[in-house]
């Protein structure tokens, strides 16, 4: 059964690291993670990108959560029969239900962070929300927030560091807390192993230790 992963390009780094720790046999098409800031976009690229990939795949599987899609995403994937990795979005996939809901409710005004915001944090969220233009934004855009929780998928100093600069823009106080992949990589292969069909594929007798 051949299978396509259409993924958020803020996932990308992950879900190819499942992909080839895991030998599956995937084909993965990203799409770019900056469509977060217009959620219309979002739907507008996937529906155009599995139509296109509806003929030559059996299976289609979504890595994006509802992502301020309102529901929009469903209709699509039902018109294609594509699957989408459980999850309202990254942040809940990678924290992990328990971590996520306990955040959420105990501290429900935290700013999540991971390795692909903090890298990227500049392009996205400054330039991309127009605070370098208009930085009087700032109290509208993040009045709301009171800590910045950092879910880091690989100890890195250097972005422990600039996490730390982050949250001092913001003038929030920070944590950082190792997660990993959280629940990402099993709710996958929820999708991708249930028939077997994605497992990689045993060598013979004759090749085993070739």
């Amino acid at each position: 059964m051949s299978t396509a992963f259409v993924i958020c390009g803020a996932l990308g780094a992950e879900v190819k690291d499942i992909v080839d720790r895991r030998g599956w046999d995937v084909d993965i098409y990203g799409l770019s993670a900056m469509l977060h800031l217009y959620p219309k976009r979002i739907v507008d690229e996937l529906r155009d990108k599995l139509r296109s990939l509806r003929p030559q795949y059996d299976r289609l599987v979504v890595v994006y959560g509802e992502c301020g899609t309102n529901g929009r995403l469903q209709p699509v994937l039902d018109e294609v029969g594509a699957s989408q990795v459980r999850g309202p979005h990254c942040y809940e996939m990678l924290a992990g239900t328990d971590l996520f809901h306990q955040v959420s409710e105990e501290r429900p005004g935290t700013f999540f962070l991971t390795d692909w915001l903090v890298r990227n944090f500049d392009r996205a969220v400054i330039r991309g929300l127009g605070l370098d233009r208009d930085p009087e934004l700032m109290p509208m855009l993040f009045g709301g927030y009171e800590a910045v929780l950092y879910l880091r998928q690989v100890p890195n100093p250097r972005l422990a560091a600039r996490a730390q600069e982050i949250a001092a823009y913001l003038g929030l106080p920070m944590e950082i807390v190792d997660v990993g992949l959280g629940e990402l990589e099993e709710r996958l292969a929820e999708l991708v192993e249930v028939d077997g069909s994605c497992q990689p594929t045993p060598l013979s007798p004759e090749g085993r230790g070739q």
